[in-house]
């Protein structure tokens, strides 16, 4: 890990977090999938930054507004802070490229997540993504990080064309299980010198 920066699990949040909802713009159906609260918290409790990374597509198609967009994520902030599990960050993507031209934001581009290492001071190399389709994942290839996809959401469908050197989970509880185990054995190496 490079010095004086925090490893951090990137989530995306459709899928994975919450409950899929197809271009979720109405906060009261935001649903937190299973476990998902407590995964979080364990997360933060070790250590890790926990970041939520999110491509909202729906702006650009015209199906939602920013204003709709931000009153789903102010529930999903109170659900998960009564919960225990506040974010350490949130950053999300209202482009498509045939609606809006391209970004380096749209996952699997690596925009957020560079400003999120810059912002945080985290070390994306040290790090995890996680997420139910592959797109979620292809940012650890760029940055050198670990990615897990999850069964939930769209991670069924996802898995059967998943690459080579990516792992999967049941879930978030699941995925963070393993980052947990991977963590704590980073931890009791001898560092390098």
């Amino acid at each position: 890990m490079t010095e004086g920066r925090r490893a951090a699990v990137f989530l995306d949040r459709d899928g994975t977090v919450v409950a899929e909802a197809d271009y979720l713009a109405d906060p009261d159906r935001v649903a937190l999938i299973p476990g998902a609260a407590a995964a979080i918290r364990r997360l933060r409790e070790a250590g890790l930054a926990v970041v939520l990374v999110t491509n909202q597509s729906g702006i650009a198609r015209g199906l939602y507004s920013e204003a709709d967009y931000h009153a789903v994520a102010a529930r999903l902030d109170r659900v998960l802070e009564a919960a225990g599990a506040p974010m350490d960050a949130t950053y999300w993507c209202p482009h498509h490229p045939d609606f809006s031209g391209p970004c380096d934001c749209r996952k699997p581009g690596t925009g957020m997540h560079e400003r999120a290492a810059a912002a945080l001071t985290l070390d994306p190399a040290a790090s995890w993504y996680v997420g139910d389709k592959v797109t979620d994942l292809l940012p650890a290839r760029a940055l050198g990080g670990q990615g897990i996809l999850v069964r939930t959401g769209y991670g069924r469908e996802s898995a059967a064309t998943l690459p080579a050197g990516f792992r999967v989970a049941d879930d978030l509880v699941a995925a963070a299980d393993a980052i947990l185990q991977e963590y704590a054995a980073r931890a009791r190496r001898p560092a390098s010198g």
